[in-house]
């Protein structure tokens, strides 16, 4: 799904219709859309030059990796 709606909104940049937010693609990748945000942004070369949005992105991968490690070693 994630893929998808990078793949949208790369498709309607530059045009007239209302983008997706930011905000939106970043949840996406918190709720578990990372491997797809990531592709999607490999695939269309869509918010890689944007330094803010990266950042903002790394911050959400080290957080799950941070959370997944953490459930790990809870289980144990």
């Amino acid at each position: 799904m994630t893929v998808l709606v990078y793949g949208y909104d790369k498709a309607i940049a530059g045009g007239r219709r209302r983008r997706i937010p930011e905000r939106t693609l970043l949840g996406m990748a918190l709720c578990g859309g990372t491997p797809g945000a990531l592709l999607a942004m490999w695939l269309f070369r869509h918010k890689t030059a944007k330094q803010s949005f990266r950042k903002w992105l790394a911050l959400v991968i080290v957080a799950q990796l941070s959370a997944a490690i953490a459930l790990v070693a809870l289980t144990r």
